[in-house]
């Protein structure tokens, strides 16, 4: 059985947060080290619930490993270090960068250590499999619904997130298409907006200080973040355009409920933490698993939201069974 122990300094000098099992596994115990992007990511936080769920349900014993600044590169780096040294099992991983980390995946491959890359596709490295979600075509949905919305006419805003995160070109890409479909609409703004909610309301809020202001309506958002930034910038200026986003996270689908968000694609990063634990256990226990899973989503607007008001990190695990082949 391998040695689990992670040294004390490592955790000191990389100043990042961790979070382990309040009590010990048994000396027999499977352990999964799970490697998420930041802490307060709502996509992360429902990762994480889906690892530990079916982690859980297996008696398989769960440590987290967290970077305390957001998509830090230098952070993880220093974690994957100390995950190899504590010979976890399996590794369930989204990178912080998916180039940056390949080095660092490829000491996990030396070290032994089955790797399931979940959310964001590793641009090397060996993987048992991938876990994610096609943004372009949450992306190519959802920008229909807002256009179809408008009648296929009108001025929008596009609220992109950064160019060097896959999620987000992913977006881009379905974003654009879609408006191909409707020529009689006209972007008057696609600009990144970091994905942050402040970034996205103060572009916004000095958009709409021109002088003429200009008429939108529309807003084509990457993600809720940058959605909830827009539907504050708008409530100041006293307008009110259609909106959507991406996530279907349980604050927008208070928005939605409210009528000042339309709808938001629902990208599942509780499908991609359960189906990512998933395949690292039956990776172990020697039984056949997929090389690819794309978790299937849907638009979530007024007329389907109820399912989606249980926050992601609460909504029972799906299986691979149940996903795979649909």
């Amino acid at each position: 059985m391998r040695h689990r122990g992670v040294a004390r300094d490592v955790w000191f000098v990389a100043a990042i947060a961790a979070a382990v099992p309040l009590a010990a596994p048994p000396a027999c115990a499977e352990t999964i080290g799970v490697f998420t992007k930041s802490s307060g990511n709502p996509i992360a936080r429902a990762v994480r619930a889906g690892a530990d769920a079916v982690a859980k349900a297996n008696g398989v014993t769960v440590f987290h490993y967290i970077p305390t600044s957001p998509d830090n590169v230098a952070q993880q780096t220093a974690l994957v270090e100390a995950a190899v040294q504590a010979r976890h099992d399996a590794i369930v991983f989204t990178p912080v960068d998916v180039k940056a980390m390949v080095a660092s995946v490829e000491k996990i491959n030396a070290a032994g250590i089955p790797l399931v890359n979940v959310s964001d596709r590793l641009a090397g490295g060996g993987t048992v499999a991938f876990v994610g979600t096609d943004d372009y075509a949450i992306a190519l949905a959802t920008a229909r619904t807002l256009l179809k919305a408008m009648g296929g006419k009108g001025n929008v805003a596009v609220l992109e997130g950064p160019g060097t995160i896959p999620t987000a070109v992913g977006r881009l890409r379905g974003f654009k298409d879609a408006l191909q479909e409707y020529p009689g609409v006209k972007v008057l703004l696609s600009s990144n907006a970091m994905y942050a909610r402040p970034a996205a309301a103060d572009l916004l809020k000095a958009m709409l200080k021109l002088k003429p202001a200009p008429e939108i309506d529309g807003v084509l958002a990457a993600n809720d973040a940058m959605a909830f930034g827009a539907i504050e910038a708008f409530k100041e200026a006293k307008k009110k355009p259609l909106i959507v986003g991406i996530n279907a996270s349980k604050e927008a689908v208070e928005f939605i409920k409210a009528g000042d968000m339309l709808a938001s694609g629902d990208y599942n990063g509780l499908v991609e933490g359960c189906l990512g634990a998933e395949i690292a256990i039956r990776t172990l226990r020697k039984q056949p698993v997929p090389k690819e899973v794309m978790a299937k989503t849907e638009v979530v607007d007024a007329t389907n939201y109820q399912a989606y008001e249980i926050a992601a990190e609460r909504r029972p695990c799906p299986t691979l069974d149940s996903l795979v082949g649909k």
